[in-house]
């Protein structure tokens, strides 16, 4: 069981650009050895996969939705996850979550607060 805390969401209008950041809280050394994903949770929806990265961060898939504007990236010192998210669309309205992956879609952990995201149109 990783414990994750996810970050820097808010609200932005259509087209905006937003990165949103996850924190892992493992000990030194080993965030480095999982894989992650992202995910988000629209009201009333379930969970929907949108990106993985691999543990060495060398390769990435995105949801069809989010393909060519969004970007997962991640620091292994830091044990943070990162998500650039550009050309921001109200359906991309909803809570982000990250959660350490089966890959690239399976989530392996419970779920960590989130942050929401609000896109305005």
């Amino acid at each position: 069981q990783s414990q994750v805390l996810e970050s820097g969401g808010g609200t932005v209008p259509v087209g905006a650009s937003l990165t949103i950041s996850c924190v892992a809280s493992v000990r030194t050394g080993t965030f480095g050895g999982w894989n992650f994903g992202w995910f988000r949770q629209a009201p009333g929806k379930e969970h929907e996969w949108v990106a993985a990265i691999l543990y060495d961060g060398k390769g990435a898939l995105y949801a069809d939705s989010v393909q060519g504007r969004f970007n997962v990236s991640r620091d292994n010192i830091k044990n943070t996850m990162y998500l650039q998210m550009n050309g921001l669309l109200v359906e991309g309205t909803a809570v982000y979550y990250c959660n350490r992956v089966y890959w690239p879609r399976t989530p392996r952990d419970t779920w960590g607060p989130g942050t929401l995201v609000t896109v305005s149109s």
